[in-house]
């Protein structure tokens, strides 16, 4: 018998028995359907925030009183100790000391660095409802009070309108930048036509002075949900925060590592530090919180590795039961094959071959659910792009064909070692 007489085989046997092999089927596609459809959406996560991050500038940072709140099981919050070092104890800082106004004024006047943008800004509420005329939006929109600086300093840019100016921030009077969902949705399809309306945020009236690019959102950002004003004019609104940041972005991104140094050295001066103070503030790159929630994804992508493992697993298992049932289901023909001068090699590749079609349109139909699964419940949940994961797919085609040849194998092997005579006696 040449190979392709025994495929053929080997395949007629599989499609001939189609309540066995579609059970069979479905366990293995399911166990590659857990692991390709969760890194689908891993994947489609990852891409758009990294999208929505890189928006914001490599050579940004931020000087902010403390971490930000980006914690996914973190450790206990930091105390203050004090330890010796040479024959003097040194004093750690409080952490909990806010950023003032005067403080970030004060570093915006005395910062100078060639190239550099700083930026003072301030975050109102999070769940603010903007409105106009019998119009509103959910209550999903953030508040920033920013300055001249603000938009280009977090990656901003203008569609309509102007920018804030420095009388708007010195006087504090209620003008306002839109992102693109809060135009769209309370002036419709022209959202141009926001320019000099008069909106509220939460019951305060704020004209329009300038409309926002779309930026797209995510689960995790939503950067079209957005209204900015100057951070003086932000204290007209309730739930806003007790601190100010400083945004800095440096000439390019060679010079960040400097800029940072030269941030740190200006803000210590401001906040009174002694050389023997440890710093009472952070200093944040733009790509921290995108590090963070990205180290989480590979968690997660680990998890779903091992679900999706323990699942072929147990799916292996049924498939060599199958195939053991099929050897002795099947004595009789394959001492017929061997009768006729088949050998030894013959029957384990065929019992072999259809441990393969099984696991491999198992892996196929998995794959197909999976990455629709996923990018369905990705796109549903976060606004993600459309992803699908190469490597992935290529490892669970491997694992599939492993799972097939390890299940087959003993049957395989049991099959071929049968003697003709006794296999052509049995009933």
């Amino acid at each position: 018998m040449t190979f392709k007489d025994t495929f053929s085989l080997a395949f007629r046997t599989v499609r001939s028995n189609k309540l066995r092999t579609g059970i069979t089927v479905t366990i293995i596609a399911f166990g590659i359907m857990a692991l390709i459809g969760i890194i689908t959406a891993i994947t489609a996560m990852e891409q758009s925030l990294r999208e929505s991050f890189s928006s914001m500038g490599a050579n940004a940072f931020s000087i902010r009183y403390k971490e930000s709140n980006i914690r996914f099981g973190g450790g206990p919050p930091r105390k203050e100790v004090e330890k010796k070092q040479k024959g003097q104890k040194e004093k750690v800082a409080n952490l909990n000391k806010i950023i003032t106004k005067e403080e970030a004024e004060q570093f915006k006047v005395n910062f100078k660095f060639p190239s550099a943008q700083v930026s003072i800004y301030r975050r109102g509420p999070g769940n603010a409802e903007c409105s106009f005329d019998n119009k509103k939006t959910n209550p999903v929109v953030t508040v920033w009070g920013g300055d001249e600086n603000y938009l280009i300093v977090n990656g901003y840019t203008l569609q309509e309108g102007r920018n804030l100016n420095t009388l708007d921030v010195h006087s504090g009077r209620n003008v306002c930048i839109i992102g693109n969902n809060v135009a769209t949705r309370l002036f419709g399809e022209h959202a141009e036509k926001a320019i000099d309306n008069i909106m509220r945020v939460n019951g305060v009236p704020y004209r329009v002075i300038g409309l926002l690019k779309s930026k797209g959102s995510s689960g995790m950002m939503r950067q079209d949900d957005i209204v900015i004003t100057s951070y003086n004019s932000i204290e007209h609104l309730q739930n806003i925060s007790n601190t100010f940041f400083i945004g800095i972005m440096s000439g390019s991104v060679n010079q960040i590592d400097v800029a940072v140094g030269e941030a740190t050295a200006t803000f210590r001066s401001i906040r009174k530090l002694t050389p023997t103070d440890t710093d009472n503030f952070v200093i944040e790159k733009s790509d921290k919180a995108a590090e963070q929630l990205l180290s989480v994804l590979s968690g997660v992508t680990g998890s779903a590795g091992a679900i999706g493992l323990i699942t072929l697993i147990g799916a292996a298992i049924g498939l060599m039961n199958i195939m053991l049932v099929a050897v002795n289901e099947r004595t009789r023909e394959v001492g017929l094959i061997k009768a006729i001068g088949g050998k030894k090699k013959n029957i384990s590749q065929q019992f072999l071959l259809e441990s393969l079609i099984i696991s491999l349109l198992g892996a196929l139909f998995g794959i197909i659910l999976g990455i629709i699964i996923g990018n369905v419940a990705a796109g549903f949940l976060f606004h993600s792009p459309f992803a699908v994961p190469w490597l992935w797919v290529v490892l669970g085609i491997i694992i599939s064909t492993g799972v097939g040849l390890l299940a087959g194998l003993y049957p395989a092997m049991k099959a071929s070692k049968l003697s003709p005579i006794v296999a052509l006696r049995y009933e």
